[in-house]
Order: C-alpha cells, then sequence, then structure tokens
C-alpha cells in the first residue's frame, strides 16, 4: 500500500468513485453502441451496492469498465484515492488486480476446466507471489474451501465434477483469496437455482460482514438486491436515472422506470398477485431523453436522473 491509497483511507474518502463514466462500442463507421453513458456513483468501505437494471442497460459493462477489463471511452474511475482510468502504471496495475477482484456470471465459462480447483483458486496468489511454500498455498486454499462452505476434497476436483453452486463458490474463493477491498459481483447468482441463488446471496453478506469489503452486486433480481443492498442504482440504456438507499429505491420511488421494474415483483399471496398492478414504460413512447436530464437531490440519499420539468411531474405522481 503506498502513501497516496493510505492518505485517501485515513481522510474517510470513498473507496471507489466512478465519475461520468462513458463506454461506447463504435460497430461501423456510422454506428456506435453506447453502452454506458455518463454514469457516476460512489462505493465506501464495507458497502454493498446494488446495480439493477433490464439485460442491455450496461450492468455488466460498467463493472467491466471499473476493473479495467475495458478502456473507458470517457470519465473518471477512482479506487482507493488512486485514478485508474486513463493509462494505467505498474503500480495501479498491481492496485487494481490485488484489491479488487470480480465474480463473473456464469461458473462454467469462468473456471479452467484443466486445472482442479485448488490451482484455479490459487491463481492469484500465484501470479503475485503471495506466499513462502508450497504448503502455506495449499493452507490458503483450503482456508478458502472452508470459507466458502466446500471441503477439503474439493481442491483435488475439476469444475466439472462440482454442481453450478459448487463452481460459483469455487469463484468466490478464488476472490476471496486476494483479500480484495472491493468485490464485483457480475450477475453472480443469474445461471443458479433459486435456492442456490439463497445460499451464495447469504454467503456474500456474511463474507461482507466478516471481512469488511465492499461489493459491487450486479443483479435484475430485485428481491435479492433488496435482501443484500446498502445503496441502489438503477440504469437504463446506459444512464443511471435513479440512485438512493434501498428504503428510498423500494419505497419511495419516483423515475417511471424504477416504478416499472418495481411493479413487476411477483408477490407470494396469489390474491395479491392476481391484482398486482402492473406499470408499463417506454422512455421514446414518453418524450423522455435522458441526456438532456440532470440528477436532482430528492434527499441527502436520494437521487434522480430527470429534467426540471420531469422532475416536478415524477414526483406529484410518486
Amino acid at each position: 500500500m503506498n502513501a497516496q491509497t493510505e492518505r485517501a483511507e485515513r481522510a474517510g474518502q470513498p473507496l471507489l468513485e466512478v465519475e461520468g463514466l462513458r463506454q461506447h462500442f463504435r460497430m461501423s463507421r456510422h454506428y456506435t453502441v453506447k453502452a454506458v453513458d455518463d454514469v457516476s456513483f460512489t462505493i465506501h468501505r464495507g458497502e454493498i451496492f446494488g446495480l439493477v437494471g433490464e439485460s442491455g442497460s450496461g450492468k455488466s459493462t460498467t463493472g467491466r469498465s471499473i476493473i479495467r477489463l475495458y478502456t473507458p471511452t470517457a470519465g473518471r474511475i477512482r479506487f482507493c484515492g488512486q485514478d485508474v482510468s486513463g493509462r494505467l502504471t505498474a503500480q495501479q496495475t498491481l492496485l487494481l488486480r490485488t484489491r479488487m477482484q470480480m465474480i463473473f456470471q456464469d461458473p462454467i465459462a469462468s473456471l479452467n476446466p484443466r486445472e482442479k480447483v485448488i490451482d484455479i483458486i490459487a491463481e492469484g496468489i500465484d501470479i503475485h507471489h503471495m506466499y513462502e511454500s508450497r504448503a502455506q498455498r495449499r493452507d490458503m486454499v483450503l482456508a478458502m474451501l472452508r470459507k466458502v462452505g466446500l471441503a477439503p476434497e474439493h481442491a483435488d476436483r475439476y469444475p466439472h465434477q462440482l454442481s453450478g453452486g459448487q463452481r460459483q463458490r469455487v469463484g468466490i474463493a478464488r476472490a476471496l483469496i486476494m483479500k480484495p477491498d472491493l468485490i464485483i459481483a457480475d450477475e453472480a447468482i443469474s445461471a443458479l437455482d433459486v435456492s442456490i441463488q439463497a445460499q451464495v446471496v447469504n454467503l456474500l453478506k456474511q463474507i461482507q460482514q466478516e471481512t469488511g469489503c465492499a461489493i459491487l452486486f450486479i443483479a435484475h433480481d430485485l428481491s435479492m438486491v433488496r435482501y443484500i443492498s446498502d445503496t441502489i442504482g438503477v440504469l437504463h440504456l446506459g444512464h443511471l436515472v435513479e440512485l438512493g438507499t434501498t428504503q428510498d429505491v423500494f419505497e419511495h420511488a419516483v423515475h417511471p422506470y424504477t416504478r416499472a421494474l418495481l411493479s413487476a415483483i411477483p408477490r407470494p399471496n396469489p390474491l395479491l398477485e392476481r391484482d398486482r398492478p402492473i406499470e408499463s414504460y417506454d422512455c421514446r413512447a414518453a418524450g423522455v431523453d435522458y441526456t438532456k436530464g440532470t440528477l436532482h437531490h430528492l434527499s441527502d440519499t436520494h437521487l434522480l436522473l430527470a429534467t426540471d420539468e420531469e422532475r416536478d411531474r415524477w414526483t406529484r405522481g410518486a
């Protein structure tokens, strides 16, 4: 840890600051996909930040840009007090690769089928030489296996010998062994059965409480996001349309897209489910242009992307 990072931590600065992030992909001379367009938010130490939205809204692209799997088109990313949005120095690359980790959506594709679990989990500590002996390496891996609820004998198995939930736990152990400050969980539960999803979410919450790491939890399952998150950002068409605490978003939602998402959550009571009103939202049909909106503070913790007229109209209807 260098002096700049230590000063940032002592000053209580946010762990991660994303400001005006844009991630555009040029498909041809005449067409560019604006996957993420002017997204800003912060994550503090020990916080679980939920990022929600429909498929194609830019959630995963945001996470991959933050960890620098993609080079951002524009905007600024500050992690541990250091700007990591431009050309990375060797020191910044080391900071990202050791103190920020990612759990991927597909637990099959993200694990090397030719390697045993012990080698998959130890990949990071192998690269950065974080052990002194082979015995210590094995002890570190076995400790991580126990932490994520797997048995020591799983260390010598291959990914195809594990269930989907077990494979995702291996992915979590691979991230945890680096002792990161921030974990980006990119749709980490979407490929799992519902009962296994609950186990993995509970595991992530337990890990956060034990280690104090922050988590960027990317998902489209609002019930899971509500359960695990402290703060929630709602993405639509690459724009962050609403941001607030879990209570702000679920009990005082203002943006019509957020309200449409919430109205789609099924209810366990069949009588209530039968009469559940469904709200629909089409920004083009409604004449909403996100590029003309600005972020309005509805409260100290609640932000809304809208024009002045849209803010007045939506807050009256909320």
